[in-house]
């Protein structure tokens, strides 16, 4: 695969026929709904469509199916800032710091920040994808088991900035989330563990069932609590960023697009994981840290950024080796394949128009994407001041329909129901629900590679620092470790002091 300025030009000539146009647009809006509602996400979007492939040429249906994807990652974003429910795993770590924004009656703002932080993440990482791809694609290729390991064993060591102060609790968090991701079957020998003799229980507990429940139903739980007339009660002014939030939010888009960008080349690296790396790294370099998870509007410019650069990033190995990076573009491999297109350097050679006009959409539905969110972050920020006797039921409603959607098992909303029940006593107990959400995400990959790893490795766990790619992950993830446990101590040791003072 070469870059080619004439192909790419005539990739925008293509994609902006009025047919290609409207199936962006089409895409870009389903995208951004699928995000907003909890739960249903752009696999299930994808999946739904995939039919269309028997009546529609290639590259409408592609086009489309691909603004499902990165406008889904623009939509998680709404309902995680405004009412404290992530669309989407990777919207997490943006309702840290979006959710009490919108408390202190700075919704919009948030909300504009996304909108403009998604933007420029995601032209960043379409440039590098259009430019540097051969090259950034070889990175995919050099990682095997034991850096796959030691860079998920370094994300899972986030869990101790994402505790705060209360580690303990941070940590019994993590575990439980580690445990909930190990019932159903062994990953390499297929055996079945934790299911106590029951069906229901091989296929596994759906992590999308488990952020629905802990986020979404456990918010409502207590909100009723509260019996509480809105989601929050201050008014809701400055519908969009001042310069102070760009000041402090500019930096932060380009350190997360960078972050987001390469790791998303991993396959299996979701924006799941790298909205956590990308919000912790922020955290670490910035002039107010102390504001991270108080309502700090860099937090929410990192996450979002991240989560973007993530997306577009993961089409390079889709691209240029036909390796998905995650189960949305897994689906999307199954709609070149139903076309008889197959991703990869044959692609590139035997059809480069239709590679070239899906990147040329991909910068248009970006654009499409701001043009859409930023204009409608006052109707978005409304959705507070809807009566919570109203919002509730109805997010109750689209949670259950979310949960179902994933695998179609009711056991799925049973999951939800229960981890909301979890997540409204992890609330009232102050346990932090970030780390088992990290855990839950990573765990699976994190025991497949691990496994992996020891059997290359005859058992001999030096595997991890005798590879240079892994080596550097490992030491990275015990410097983090051993830097947040001086931060915990050491901020613990000082609190003291100042009470005994008082």
């Amino acid at each position: 695969m070469s870059f080619s300025w004439s192909l790419l030009l005539q990739g925008f000539t293509q994609a902006l026929t009025p047919v290609n146009l409207l199936y962006a647009i089409l895409g870009s809006l389903v995208g951004t709904l699928v995000g907003v509602l909890p739960g249903i996400g752009p696999t299930s979007a994808i999946a739904i469509l995939l039919p269309l492939t028997t009546i529609l040429p290639p590259l409408p249906a592609i086009i489309m199916m691909a603004a499902i994807y990165y406008g889904a990652m623009y939509g998680g974003s709404t309902t995680a800032i405004v009412v404290n429910i992530p669309g989407e795993a990777s919207s997490v770590p943006t309702a840290m710091d979006g959710y009490q924004l919108a408390r202190q009656g700075r919704g919009g703002p948030a909300l504009g920040i996304a909108a403009i932080s998604s933007f420029v993440a995601g032209t960043i990482s379409l440039v590098g994808l259009t430019f540097f791809a051969p090259l950034l694609a070889g990175v995919a290729l050099a990682f095997g088991p034991p850096e796959y390991f030691a860079l998920m064993f370094m994300a899972l060591s986030l869990v101790i900035s994402l505790s705060g102060r209360a580690l303990l609790k941070g940590l019994i968090a993590t575990a439980l989330g580690l445990l909930v991701a190990m019932v159903g079957l062994d990953p390499l020998t297929g055996e079945a563990r934790l299911t106590f003799g029951t069906v229901s229980l091989m296929a596994g507990v759906n992590f999308i069932s488990v952020i629905i429940g802990l986020f979404a139903i456990g918010e409502v739980l207590v909100n009723i609590e509260r019996a509480a007339l809105s989601i929050y009660e201050n008014k809701i002014r400055d519908w969009l960023p001042g310069l102070e939030d760009l000041k402090y939010s500019l930096g932060a888009m380009l350190r997360s697009s960078v972050i987001g960008f390469f790791l998303g080349l991993l396959p299996g690296c979701s924006p799941a994981v790298t909205t956590f790396i990308a919000y912790d790294a922020e955290k670490k370099v910035s002039k107010r840290p102390h504001l991270f998870g108080r309502g700090a509007i860099e937090g929410v410019a990192a996450a979002e950024g991240a989560n973007n650069a993530t997306c577009s990033g993961g089409f390079v190995p889709l691209f240029s080796f036909g390796i998905p990076s995650g189960p949305a573009l897994a689906v999307l491999l199954g709609g070149f394949m139903m076309y008889g297109l197959q991703p990869g350097p044959m692609l590139f050679k035997e059809n480069p128009n239709l590679v070239w006009a899906i990147i040329a959409s991909m910068y248009i539905g970006n654009v499409i994407l701001l043009v859409l969110n930023l204009p409608l972050v006052g109707l978005w920020a409304r959705i507070a001041l809807i009566p919570f006797p109203i919002l509730g039921p109805l997010i109750i409603l689209f949670s259950v329909i979310g949960a179902y959607s994933v695998r179609f098992l009711m056991f799925d909303v049973w999951v939800a129901l229960i981890f909301g029940i979890l997540g409204y006593l992890m609330r009232k107990l102050n346990f932090p629900l970030a780390p088992m959400v990290l855990a839950t995400v990573l765990a699976q990959m994190l025991e497949t590679s691990l496994k992996q790893s020891l059997v290359l490795s005859s058992g001999s766990p030096l595997i991890f620092f005798t590879r240079p790619i892994a080596a550097v992950f490992m030491i990275l993830a015990l410097v983090m470790i051993a830097w947040g446990l001086w931060l915990q101590f050491s901020g613990r040791s000082a609190q003291l002091a100042a009470d005994e003072s008082d």
